[in-house]
């Protein structure tokens, strides 16, 4: 520790009599003496503190202060209760010999200047005045670059803040790492968490946000576990950052809202669209795509609300170029195309893949319109968009394109689950039970065999069996079903069912 550390420490109300050269010279201990001649029992480098017992006369400063100096002492502390004051020789002997002088208060005990002299007590009080600075910083509007930056100069760690998804929102951290550190945010049963990675170590804590798929973490260079206080503060700044930021997109969402709310209602005025895709920062002439999405958690009753959870995720998978309003019939944003509405749907698949594969319970499902253009074919993306999105729901979550809605799929996906089991089940339940007696395959050959058009032979090559045997199990699925295959409706009937499955 150094002697200008010590003087700085208020609470010792040490005063610097003399030795204002030196006091950046470290001391490595304490040493409490009166002793005349405390030379033989110190080993140099220490902080001598005496209560100045041994003086009898001016003579008595210089001696001391010598034997002081030639033992190689860092600096002295001089007590005043047994002398009532520091004596001036004391000063000028302590200036001859380069010697720092410290005035001790008389109210302050010397065992407390030595327990506060203790490196470890530096080590934490410094830590503290650090930690004091970023946080002062954040409350006065530093924004999340400049906190990851203080984290590295004033604590030396490693600070980064990333999303659910391994975007990077601010630091400095390579995208594998990103990812990997994203997923152990989302699957750690508790937070904070520690990581070890080939990169090092790192601490993950929360931030925001009721559920970890719309969260952000907080990436701290090292094992935190520890001092957990310091990474919840830093957590905590970090939060502050991100509800500065939320304030702003409020107001954004609620404009995309008023824009979709009025580019669906009739007579709508061309205008006021123009004005709402501008606030999206879309141009009249500009493509973009709408995008629909929910996400639930089955099983879970009192869950977040599907489309305002369904709204953040897909904020944080497309951040930071849309804002997602939610409704009534799920989260609906107006999102720009740099490419094509397919390169959108395959940056949302990679997004909603690292999503359930930390949370594997999670069921994410977005619907993508066509690329459009200009205000009067919003009404319409938002309606493919919604339509896909019921599609993906039919899957079980996924990322469905308006391209894959306008077949059969879309047609099951709007019938009621209860009915659409109902139907297949007439159709196919004893097919399957007879599968299950016989240990045969009449299920896969029909679905094969209508996948090869009515062919006999085709379907008889891709099975690898003999094409009577086609025949024999295609005239028993007619037995079981009592339909004609044959018949194109009832091919129709049959394809439906095995699909509603």
């Amino acid at each position: 520790m150094r002697i200008r550390d010590l003087v700085g420490i208020e609470e010792l109300k040490l005063t610097l009599l003399a030795g204002e050269e030196h006091l950046d010279r470290d001391f490595t201990g304490v040493q409490i003496t009166d002793l005349p001649d405390p030379g033989r029992y110190l080993s140099g480098g220490e902080l001598v503190l005496s209560g100045l017992m041994w003086r009898t006369g001016p003579d008595d400063s210089e001696r001391f202060v010598g034997r002081l100096a030639e033992a190689g002492v860092a600096a002295l502390g001089a007590g005043s209760a047994w002398l009532g004051t520091v004596p001036d020789d004391l000063v000028e002997a302590c200036r001859t010999y380069g010697l720092p002088l410290l005035g001790v208060p008389v109210e302050i005990s010397f065992r407390t200047v030595a327990e506060m002299a203790a490196p470890r007590h530096v080590e934490l009080r410094d830590a503290l005045g650090r930690h004091r600075r970023i946080v002062t910083a954040v409350a006065e509007g530093a924004g999340l670059t400049e906190l990851c930056a203080l984290m590295d100069e004033e604590l030396a760690m490693t600070g980064a803040v990333v999303s659910a998804t391994g975007a990077v929102i601010a630091g400095v951290l390579d995208q594998a790492d990103a990812v990997r550190l994203a997923h152990e945010y989302l699957s750690a049963s508790r937070l904070p968490h520690a990581v070890r990675t080939p990169a090092g170590t790192f601490t993950l804590f929360g931030v925001g946000r009721e559920h970890r798929a719309a969260g952000w973490a907080l990436v701290c260079g090292g094992d935190l576990l520890n001092e957990a206080d310091l990474g919840f503060e830093l957590a905590a700044c970090v939060a502050l950052e991100r509800t500065r930021a939320e304030e702003g997109r409020r107001v954004e969402r609620r404009l995309a809202e008023q824009l979709i709310a009025l580019a669906c209602s009739a007579g709508s005025d061309p205008a006021e669209l123009n004005a709402g895709l501008r606030t999206c920062g879309i141009g009249p002439a500009e493509p973009y795509s709408v995008v629909n999405a929910t996400v639930v958690r089955p099983g879970v009753n009192q869950g977040p609300d599907p489309a305002k959870l369904g709204g953040q995720v897909l904020e944080e998978l497309l951040r930071p170029r849309v804002v997602a309003a939610a409704g009534a019939d799920g989260a609906v944003a107006l999102v720009p195309l740099a490419g094509t509405a397919g390169e959108l749907a395959e940056t949302l698949r990679a997004g909603t893949r690292a999503l359930e594969a930390g949370l594997p319970g999670i069921r994410v499902s977005i619907g993508v319109s066509a690329a459009l253009s200009g205000p009067s074919a919003i009404r319409g993306g938002a309606e493919e968009a919604g339509h896909a999105r019921r599609l993906a729901e039919a899957r079980g979550g996924a990322v469905v394109t308006s391209d894959e809605i306008y077949t059969h799929a879309l047609l099951l996906a709007t019938v009621p689950d209860d009915v659409r089991r109902s139907f297949a089940a007439r159709l196919l339940d004893p097919l399957f039970d007879y599968d299950r007696r016989h240990h045969s395959d009449l299920v896969r050959t029909l679905g094969t065999f209508l996948d090869c058009v009515g062919s006999w032979n085709a379907c008889a090559e891709r099975l690898h069996v003999h094409v009577n045997t086609v025949r024999y199990r295609i005239h028993r699925v007619e037995e079981l079903t009592g339909r004609d295959l044959s018949s194109m409706a009832d091919r129709v009937d049959l394809f439906l069912a095995l699909r509603a499955s």
